[in-house]
């Protein structure tokens, strides 16, 4: 899709950029950094490690698009994703995060104006296509940040997610 012609082309490219490229590839970037062990280190009982956090998305992102957008059996057992004590191999994560991002992916490009308006319900909460998408979105990059903070703050490094960019760039208002 080059610049999108309606706002339900805008509104998937820009999902489909968050959703399925940026967050993703932060979360290999922060695999690359991390051990096994670190991966599936949790510091307290209250809090889930980043292995958990992966199986976590990949579980709500098949519930919500693949399954609930995308009509397809709902086969998920929440509560594993974070009973889950590791370690599994970290490319068993890299692959369940790929094939999720591959299916979410395939929903998305093939949506239907209908399917924005559509309301379903997921997890007892009804809402629309887009509600549920936004939801899924922001969901995953909020759980994108608490990897990478891990990461940072295990290795004391800056990720460079934006290391190309000049990101002190002014805004420049359009001519009219």
């Amino acid at each position: 899709m080059s610049h999108p012609n309606t706002i339900e082309e805008g509104f998937i490219k820009e999902t489909l950029k968050r959703l399925c490229d940026e967050s993703p590839s932060r979360i290999h970037k922060c695999l690359d950094e991390l051990t096994e062990d670190e991966i599936w280190f949790r510091p307290n009982d209250q809090t889930v490690s980043v292995g958990n956090l992966i199986l976590h998305l990949c579980g709500n992102v098949r519930q919500y698009i693949i399954s609930g957008i995308g009509e397809v059996k709902d086969v998920r057992v929440r509560d594993e994703e974070f009973n889950e004590k590791g370690p599994l191999p970290t490319e068993d994560l890299r692959t369940k995060l790929n094939e999720t991002i591959s299916g979410t992916r395939a929903v998305l490009e093939n949506l239907k104006k209908d399917d924005f308006t559509k309301a379903t319900c997921i997890q007892g909460f009804t809402h629309t296509g887009v509600e549920h998408i936004l939801n899924v979105t922001q969901h995953f990059a909020y759980h994108t940040g608490q990897i990478t903070y891990f990461v940072k703050s295990k290795r004391a490094i800056d990720m460079k997610y934006c290391a190309n960019m000049n990101l002190n760039v002014i805004n420049e208002t359009p001519a009219t």
